[in-house]
């Protein structure tokens, strides 16, 4: 953990070039690789992290039944990763993905975090810290209302350490 004083030097998860407003895809395949294809853009993941991502989503589903509107988190093993990131896509309308921790149940998701995390034993407390700002009142509202990256940058810059 970090202590408070070194908070500005802290790792920025999220940048505006990963960002993609009104996304459009019509499953949850297509939203993985449109995100994933940004990410190989902005040299975060090698081409490998979208069939990865894709296949491990099939067997450990990434969709949160959360509140206000739905998120998947889908990410790969960190041998697909170049750079630690998060990619942000707010889908033009609901795709449905798995839920998390759940057979066979889905969950219509609007909103499209996508993980490259460097060091496997970071995913986990990555994890935690996402889910806590998914249940905090108003968050994914904001998001989905963003109109800009940098609106979206903000949120995540406020609630990751």
């Amino acid at each position: 953990m970090m202590e408070n004083g070194s908070r500005d030097k802290a790792v920025r998860w999220v940048r505006e070039s990963l960002v993609l407003l009104n996304m459009k895809a019509e499953s949850d395949v297509e939203a993985i690789r449109e995100i994933g294809e940004l990410m190989v853009r902005e040299s975060v993941v090698k081409e490998s992290w979208i069939n990865a991502a894709i296949e491990r989503e099939k067997v450990f589903a990434t969709g949160l039944p959360t509140q206000e509107v739905g998120v998947a988190i889908p990410h790969a093993d960190a041998e697909h990763v170049l750079e630690q990131a998060i990619a942000v896509g707010v889908l033009d309308h609901p795709v449905s993905f798995g839920e998390m921790g759940s057979e066979g149940d889905r969950v219509e998701v609007r909103i499209v975090c996508a993980l490259a995390v460097v060091k496997s034993e970071m995913l986990i407390s990555l994890l935690n810290q996402l889910v806590e700002m998914f249940q905090q009142p108003g968050v994914l509202s904001i998001i989905l209302q963003a109109k800009g990256p940098g609106e979206v940058v903000s949120i995540f810059d406020q609630h990751l350490k």
